[in-house]
């Protein structure tokens, strides 16, 4: 690819060099949480442990050059269910019917609305003010769950009917909570907010729509329904809060649950859901061509390529890279695009099936691509 015409670099999120957010736990972090759990340590302790682990994590992404830093969701067991399970009405319970993902792999707990749903305690606020207080270099980036996640994991059947006979009164509900939480985090200085939007991605699958059916979900207008609440959670953010969106197709200890490109919701996605970029899984062709990207608004918002896969610890070239950009930038100026892993490196706290070496050589690697393409230091 040629550099010579290349953008300037980015001087707001997300970066050329950015990431989706979670990372792979340390062992101490691990023995912390394994202690915390059969009781010989208390829960100060484990924050402590906790805290530490994400300064070094943070010190960590600003000396490779990135300019984004997380907490590596250091504080979490999952990347969505923590923050869900913190909204009031909401619990974490086993189901009897586990969520699948590739090679028969299931995850072990869904949520359960009990009553009202809102926003009454400081949910991972305090957490996101840590982080901040870690940086230096970079601007501190949070993640949490999209609304979406509440009802496409369980559906109608996974909500008490007494409390909601009308589905309008919950999605209502729904979006007034997190909009009151997007502001909180505006509120607390966050200005790098980014949504994990999984479910729009699973739209893409023609199995997963039959799945919705089966259990007698009213898929016509979900995807409109998803985008008028996340519209609703962002709007009248601060001007210079910037809000992304990830959309995957499951990572759960390196497997995946969804497959299919993204045409059916591109129109939708782009131009009528309010955020300000998108980080797209692209790492394998179960996520379908660059095509769809022809429908972003030109000039306006941006396209973070998840093209290099965060689910093994084989290192990407850096021409391949460059190649997989060049082949996208026939769709979208490369002045709006950007790079990253498709997904975080431990969506749970279990992990995927790389270390933390490779792991870092991984976002390293990203970090030169930005420099060679874009001139980003």
């Amino acid at each position: 690819m040629s550099t010579t015409l290349a953008p300037k670099p980015r001087t707001r999120a997300p970066f050329r060099a950015d990431h989706v957010g979670s990372l792979l736990r340390p062992q101490a972090l691990r023995e912390a949480r394994a202690a915390r759990a059969v009781g010989t340590i208390t829960a100060t302790q484990l924050r402590e442990v906790e805290d530490r682990c994400i300064k070094e994590a943070v010190t960590r992404q600003e000396s490779i050059g990135l300019r984004a830093a997380t907490d590596g969701e250091y504080r979490r067991a999952f990347w969505h269910y923590d923050f869900m399970a913190g909204l009031e009405g909401v619990e974490l319970v086993a189901p009897p019917t586990k969520v699948a993902f590739s090679g028969g792999v299931l995850l072990p707990y869904t949520l359960q609305v009990n009553s009202r749903v809102a926003w009454q305690k400081p949910v991972m606020i305090d957490d996101y003010k840590y982080t901040a207080s870690c940086v230096t270099t970079a601007v501190a980036k949070q993640t949490i769950p999209s609304p979406s996640v509440l009802h496409f994991r369980g559906g109608r059947r996974a909500i008490d009917n007494t409390i909601y006979p009308d589905m309008g009164q919950f999605f209502s509900d729904l979006e007034n909570a997190y909009h009151r939480a997007v502001h909180a985090f505006a509120d607390a200085g966050c200005r790098y907010l980014q949504l994990d939007e999984v479910n729009i991605a699973y739209l893409c699958d023609p199995e997963q729509i039959e799945g919705l059916k089966a259990r007698g979900e009213h898929v016509e207008g979900l995807l409109e329904t998803y985008g008028a609440m996340i519209n609703t959670a962002i709007e009248g953010r601060p001007d210079d809060m910037v809000v992304t969106m990830h959309l995957c197709r499951g990572n759960f200890r390196s497997t995946w649950a969804a497959k299919g490109g993204y045409e059916p919701v591109a129109e939708t996605l782009f131009n009528t859901i309010g955020v300000d970029a998108y980080f797209m899984e692209y790492d394998t062709d179960r996520a379908g061509g660059f095509e769809p990207l022809r429908f972003v608004p030109r000039g306006r918002k941006m396209v973070v390529l998840g093209i290099m896969t965060s689910k093994t610890g084989e290192l990407e070239s850096k021409d391949s890279l460059k190649r997989r950009l060049d082949e996208a930038s026939k769709f979208l100026p490369l002045e709006q695009l950007a790079l990253s892993p498709q997904c975080g490196f431990a969506s749970t706290e279990e992990g995927n099936l790389l270390t933390e070496d490779e792991q870092w050589k991984k976002l390293e690697r990203c970090v030169e691509v930005a420099r060679d393409v874009w001139g980003e230091v």
